[in-house]
């Protein structure tokens, strides 16, 4: 999929979003693509010369969110449901950059996805804003490909 690597940085307009399952995934944002690591201090007995060790602990993923103008299509609502009556159905997603021809460039793979919170749209009478709504993933395991 990828080609030779990029010397300039890729633009973050240009992506799509793909979710096992979902008929129609597109988004007009996504946020929280990160990773996380716990620091564990440590030190030697009763040294109290030195400055602890510091080690590498659990990682934590971020949770994704992912914005989109509502359409008629309920896929992602029935998702969520799913969640809501304690039967979380965990899915890969996949959010690709792209490049001026729609060919992927690089790749951010969410491993047992699943919605956590669901955000309907603020609705102003007289307003010409698009109906938004949000979706919250959180995730097992971020991969970079």
């Amino acid at each position: 999929m990828p080609g030779p690597p990029r010397d300039r940085p890729l633009p973050g307009h240009a992506f799509q979003v793909e979710i096992d399952g979902v008929a129609l995934a597109r988004f007009q944002e996504v946020s929280g693509l990160g990773v996380e690591v716990d620091v564990i201090e440590y030190r030697v007995g009763d040294d109290k010369v030195h400055a602890p060790r510091k080690l590498p602990g659990l990682h934590h993923v971020s949770d994704v969110t992912l914005k989109r103008g509502i359409t008629g299509d309920l896929s992602l609502w029935e998702w969520v449901q799913r969640t809501l009556v304690g039967d979380p159905d965990r899915r890969a997603v996949q959010i690709r950059l792209i490049d001026a021809r729609a060919e992927p460039v690089l790749s951010f793979r969410l491993h047992e996805a699943w919605p956590v919170a669901f955000t309907g749209p603020t609705l102003v009478a007289g307003g010409s804003q698009v109906a938004v709504e949000t979706l919250v993933l959180c995730h097992e395991r971020l991969e970079i490909v």
